[in-house]
C-alpha cells in the first residue's frame, strides 16, 4: 500500500452520480471525486476517469448533472458504479427526465445540480470538469444523510481503477 493511500482512506466524503448526454447517447456513474471549488463565483469541480464511457460522453457535451445519494439508495449507487454503460443501458433501469441542454436528470436523487462545463484539465489517470450550476434541486428539509465513500467501498467498478 503507498502511503498516500492510508491518507485518502482516512477521508469519507460524499459519492456523486454523473450523468452526460451527447448526440442522443446517455451515460452516467458513480464518482469519488468531486468539490466545490470556488464560492464567488459558484463552480464545482468533478473528476471522470479516463476508462470510463461517462468520460468519453463528457468530453462532447457542455453540460453535466451530479446528483448526491442518500445513503440508503445503494441500489442506485451500484448500478452507476458497478455496471458500465459499454453493456448496461442504465437509463432503462432507473426514471429520469432530461435537465438543462437535455443532460438525464436521475429523479429519485434527493438532490442535483445540472452545470455547463467552463473548463477540462488533465489530473493523471481523471479529467477534471469545472461546472458553472445552472439549475439546482435540494430537499426542502435540508440535509440527508448521503451515501460516502465508507459506504460505497464495496460497490466493484465497472471499469478497472488501475
Amino acid at each position: 500500500m503507498h502511503a498516500f493511500d492510508r491518507f485518502t482512506d482516512a477521508l469519507d466524503y460524499p459519492m456523486y452520480v454523473v450523468t452526460a448526454e451527447a448526440d442522443g447517447e446517455r451515460a452516467g456513474c458513480l464518482v469519488g471525486f468531486g468539490s466545490q471549488c470556488s464560492m464567488r463565483p459558484p463552480r464545482f469541480m468533478v473528476w471522470l476517469s479516463e476508462l470510463n464511457r461517462t468520460c468519453q460522453i463528457a468530453a462532447r457535451t457542455d453540460r453535466l448533472a451530479v446528483h448526491l445519494l442518500r445513503r440508503d439508495q445503494t441500489a442506485l449507487a451500484r448500478l452507476f458504479g458497478g455496471e458500465t454503460g459499454d453493456r448496461t443501458d442504465k437509463f432503462a433501469r432507473v426514471a429520469w427526465h432530461p435537465g438543462p441542454g437535455g443532460v438525464p436528470v436521475l429523479d429519485e436523487a434527493p438532490a442535483w445540480f445540472a452545470g455547463r462545463v467552463e473548463q477540462r484539465i488533465g489530473g493523471g489517470d481523471h479529467i477534471g470538469h469545472l461546472l458553472v450550476p445552472e439549475e439546482v434541486h435540494h430537499p426542502a428539509d435540508g440535509g440527508f444523510p448521503f451515501l460516502s465513500v465508507n459506504a460505497a467501498i464495496d460497490i466493484p467498478p465497472g471499469h478497472p481503477v488501475d
